[in-house]
């Protein structure tokens, strides 16, 4: 049994200290804000979906994504100030262009393994977070769009995915509340959905059944290493100038978009960038009618936005922006999702709506660092990008396997 410490109280985490508590490690958890899941964690798309592990870096994508570039509505924005890190980010993402299949299939592999690993705690400790095992449906306007998604779903059949084609008629079929025109879908009916921050609220109570120590409201100012041990230097917000040391045998960064400045401090590069996206949550109202809100979560592939149903709840989120730290809720942006709402679902009141935005933390691979840092001690399970709670519950089982088998 090892003193452990994770850093990032997200939904990777607290999964990852759940996993090393079952382990029998003795786990502490810091995070700079007063509770779990309340950066990337708190109102993401509510998805957990292998579906959606092909790689952004194909030709196609990139294609599309620079001819809407300029648009106010684009689903991308890359903001023009310059950037070292930006930079860099893109020139390691334009080089694993080259290795589309392979990271795909490696996602794909890990999404899938990860998606049975979170059903598993799920039934293990049932945890309530309006969980809803309704499938997920892809949505595809045009042909080529679709003859597109065909091509990329033969890599994720490869990789033991089920998903089938199914008509426009079908569609409907599956989805009564959607409106609007489409050419055929894709349907993954092992996909569902849930409140990530329910979830992570939950499991975080269980940790601390499990005799896991929460440092929440608590900023890691320093990182240290001597005679093989991490002393981790952090202070509480309201008592800045009271510094505390605490002395670890291992350390594991799960602190998302926070990863990049920590692991510099133990001597790794950790090339994760802040990727904006935004949410909408509406209530639904007992007065609405039963086919005004979706059931089934859906992703509209040129839109690039997600649904989801949470309860009497529905979630939109999608868009991704590329300008550093900024999780200030632009309206323009903001709206874009608001009006995608009222075309597909035209019945549904929008009277109560609550606005989110949030950084995904992504590698230029897209593909999680999952491992050791150049310490022997030190590990990493960070950079999940748009599938952090989808990779989860996989990535910690993986992360504590290589603790376990570290000498």
């Amino acid at each position: 049994m090892s003193r452990i410490a994770v850093i990032g109280a997200g939904v990777t985490g607290v999964t990852t200290a759940y996993e090393l508590a079952r382990r029998n490690h003795e786990v502490c958890i810091f995070d700079a804000r007063e509770g779990a899941a309340m950066e990337t964690s708190f109102a993401n798309g509510g998805q957990i979906s292998a579906s959606n592990a092909e790689v952004w870096n194909t030709w196609p994508t990139i294609r599309d994504a620079l001819g809407t570039l300029f648009r106010k509505d684009a689903p991308l924005q890359i903001s023009p100030h310059p950037d070292g890190h930006k930079i860099s980010w893109f020139a390691g993402f334009f080089r694993a262009g080259l290795n589309h299949r392979r990271n795909t299939l490696e996602l794909a592999n890990m999404a899938i393994q990860s998606r049975a690993a979170l059903r598993d705690i799920v039934r293990r400790e049932d945890i309530r977070f309006d969980m809803n095992d309704c499938g997920l449906l892809h949505i595809y306007r045009t042909q080529k769009q679709f003859d597109i998604a065909c091509r990329a779903n033969q890599l994720l059949n490869r990789a033991g995915l089920e998903r089938h084609a199914v008509s426009a008629g079908d569609i409907y079929r599956i989805e009564p509340a959607l409106a609007g025109d489409y050419a055929a879908g894709l349907f993954t009916p092992d996909d569902f959905a849930g409140d990530i921050h329910a979830f992570t609220r939950g499991l975080a109570d269980i940790c601390r059944s499990r005799g896991v120590t929460f440092h929440l409201g608590h900023s890691v100012t320093g990182l240290e290493v001597d005679a093989g041990k991490i002393r981790i230097r952090h202070a509480s917000a309201q008592t800045p100038e009271n510094t505390r040391l605490d002395e670890f045998e291992r350390i594991v960064i799960c602190a998302g978009v926070g990863s990049r400045r920590l692991a510099r401090m133990m001597g790794d590069r950790v090339n994760v960038y802040p990727v904006k996206g935004y949410s909408l949550t509406i209530d639904i109202t007992p007065d609405q009618p039963p086919s005004a809100a979706p059931n089934v979560c859906l992703l509209d592939e040129e839109a690039k936005i997600v649904t989801s149903r949470l309860g009497n709840r529905l979630r939109i989120a999608g868009l991704a922006e590329f300008s550093g730290e900024d999780k200030s809720i632009d309206p323009q942006r903001a709206a874009i999702l608001s009006r995608w709402c009222r075309e597909h679902f035209p019945r549904l009141d929008q009277s109560n709506i609550e606005y989110w935005a949030g950084l995904r933390p992504m590698m230029p691979r897209m593909v999680p660092k999952i491992g050791r840092g150049k310490l022997q001690n030190v590990f990493y399970n960070t950079g999940h990008g748009h599938l952090g709670w989808t990779l989860s519950a996989g990535s910690a089982a993986r992360i504590a396997d290589i603790i376990d088998a570290a000498k």
